[in-house]
């Protein structure tokens, strides 16, 4: 004897649909762009600045923000929740990072 297959879970009603997710991401990569604007102007003055030398947290810096404006890509191609807030998270860390440096 087999057993019926589980029903798929019902999607949220109260969540954002794919069209305001893919809003979202779009948004979003427009933010990536304004940070990594701030993460350079960052790194450049503490270049000027202070030592003049770009350290580990530099680096994290620009590879969060890689990293973030792939998530938004990947958020217009297949709107999930989770990738729009990889992507924040990781644009709003990236000038952070470089904060630390």
């Amino acid at each position: 004897m087999t057993t019926p297959p589980h029903p798929a879970p019902a999607p949220d009603p109260y969540g954002p649909g794919p069209l305001a997710l893919r809003a979202f991401a779009g948004f979003g990569l427009l933010l990536v762009a304004v940070c990594v604007m701030a993460t350079m102007a960052v790194t450049l003055t503490d270049a000027i600045s202070g030592d003049g030398v770009g350290r580990g947290f530099v680096t994290a810096a620009f590879w969060a923000e890689g990293l973030a404006a792939l998530a938004g890509a990947a958020a217009l191609a297949v709107p999930r929740r989770a990738l729009v807030v990889a992507q924040y998270s990781l644009a709003l860390a990236g000038p952070l990072l470089a904060l630390m440096d």
